[in-house]
């Protein structure tokens, strides 16, 4: 079994400059997990670079092995750092997790 974790992401900012740096920043910090949190398959965050007044941010697409991992990686202290600096700078947050 294989858990998609796909998280999407509107920014606060308001200047468009602004938005495109952060959400730059965010998949950075998204990406730099690979290797660091045990549970995760596979990781892959960018940032939105085609329409952007008519699409969200940035966007997540994380595969875990097993709910279970998906959770403990919820709860990794990186993770939880990176969480900190996402809420910091987002207005809207969207999620599926899914089963494949």
């Amino acid at each position: 079994m294989t858990i998609r974790h796909v998280v999407t992401w509107k920014l606060a900012a308001e200047d468009a400059g602004e938005r495109k740096a952060q959400a730059a920043e965010v998949a950075r910090r998204l990406n730099a997990l690979d290797g660091v949190v045990p549970q995760l398959r596979s990781i892959w965050a960018g940032a939105n670079d085609v329409y952007p007044d008519a699409n969200w941010d940035v966007t997540l697409v994380a595969d875990f092995d097993s709910v279970a991992d998906l959770e403990q990686y919820q709860v990794h202290p990186a993770h939880e750092e990176v969480a900190g600096y996402i809420r910091s700078v987002v207005s809207g947050r969207v999620a599926v997790d899914a089963e494949l």
